[in-house]
């Protein structure tokens, strides 16, 4: 057994302190603490918050690497990074490509999410993966390449159930409610509109039949208007759950405090990260077309806005202090919505006894100061305390 004394604990619905964090590769339990005593390790956490390891269901690369170049080791590169923003599992996004080189990641990511749950796993844990098209709408393709988009089928799916956890997809399109109603009645695939020109009646028909999500609200789907409420209005008004890029560029800051009123725990912080994320300034290619990354703008030589450079614990922050929520309200966001609207609420996101032992360590400014991949430490910094 081991313990974490000395911190605040973000639960969800508020903070602890004074208690004593029990844990090996799950979570044991919070008691007083001198029960620490009993430990075998004891980390000090030196007054840093205690929060729930952060769950990103929406990116696509990291450090010079994309998901959608179907190489295996760029996965487990992606794995071993992301700890140092907070992430402890990820589900690795795809780009609207080939179906062959879908199927052939489908693949790869399956061995990952083997790999990723064993003891000499070295990073986050990779727990299927989030398909973001090709089943779209060219009209509102965004970033994503026309060239490979398809109309929505379940048949080609059904063989990865195993390793698909959401299919971002467009329910206007011919065969789209047949898509979700298969779908639904045989696999547990979230089902999330985005990429959409659906109507409001259409979005909510969508969602009545199955649809759980919507994928990074206000961006590439029908606006809210006041006499067309469209995809957006139904995703307000309905209980899906909502991702939101929170880097203060693809949504602006002001809308925040709205979105955590109205969506309050069906809302999702994710990254959308490109290859780009922690790299410099530049020209980067993203599924076969270039975009440019300047500052945190990452768009296409026509102007198109491709993705994001967000980092999780940052959009935490951005969305704390924006949203004007308390921490732990904007931490639920990245670890337990996150995870319930992939269907990973029950052994991720929260520090509940039972659940696995992800953990990360913040400073009052969201810095990461050392993160734990069930019960491990798989990232620490070099301001990081270590008891």
């Amino acid at each position: 057994m081991k313990a974490i004394v000395n911190g605040c604990l973000v639960m969800e619905n508020g903070l602890l302190r004074n208690k004593a964090l029990l844990y090996d590769e799950t979570i044991i339990g919070i008691r007083e603490p001198e029960a620490a005593s009993q430990a075998e390790e004891v980390l000090d956490a030196g007054g840093a918050f205690v929060s729930p390891g952060f769950v990103d269901v929406h990116i696509h690369g990291y450090g010079g690497v994309d998901v959608s170049d179907d190489r295996p080791e760029d996965l487990r590169y992606m794995a071993r990074r992301l700890p140092e923003n907070g992430v402890t599992c990820f589900l690795p996004t795809s780009l609207t490509v080939a179906w062959d080189t879908l199927e052939s990641l489908c693949g790869h990511v399956r061995e990952a999410m083997a790999e990723s749950r064993t003891r000499d796993f070295h990073g986050a844990e990779i727990a299927g993966i989030h398909l973001e098209g090709p089943f779209v709408n060219p009209a509102r393709k965004g970033a994503q390449n026309e060239d490979y988009i398809l109309p929505p089928s379940a048949e080609p799916v059904l063989p990865w159930k195993d390793v698909i956890r959401v299919i971002t997809f467009a329910p206007e399109m011919p065969g789209g409610m047949a898509f979700i109603q298969t779908l639904r009645r045989e696999t547990d695939i979230a089902l999330s509109m985005g990429h959409t020109c659906a109507t409001f009646e259409q979005a909510v028909e969508a969602v009545d039949a199955g649809v759980t999500r919507c994928t990074h609200l206000f961006n590439a789907m029908s606006p809210l208007a006041h006499r067309a409420p469209g995809t957006v209005g139904a995703a307000l008004n309905t209980e899906v759950f909502a991702e939101l890029i929170a880097d203060g560029f693809h949504v602006h800051p002001g809308i925040f405090p709205m979105l955590t009123r109205l969506k309050g725990d069906r809302l999702v912080l994710i990254t959308d990260a490109l290859r780009a994320a922690g790299m410099p300034d530049g020209a980067y290619d993203n599924g076969g077309q270039t975009f440019v990354l300047k500052g945190i703008e990452c768009r296409l030589k026509d102007g198109t806005i491709a993705g994001s450079v967000l980092k999780m614990n940052q959009a935490v922050r951005n969305l704390r202090d924006y949203g004007k929520i308390p921490l732990h309200e904007a931490v639920r966001c990245a670890s337990l919505n996150a995870a319930a609207s992939a269907g990973l609420a029950d052994r991720k996101g929260s520090l509940t006894p039972g659940k696995d032992a992800d953990i990360v360590l913040l400073d009052a400014e969201c810095n990461v100061l050392e993160t734990l991949v069930r019960g491990a430490s798989v990232y620490r910094s070099a301001s990081g305390i270590r008891g």
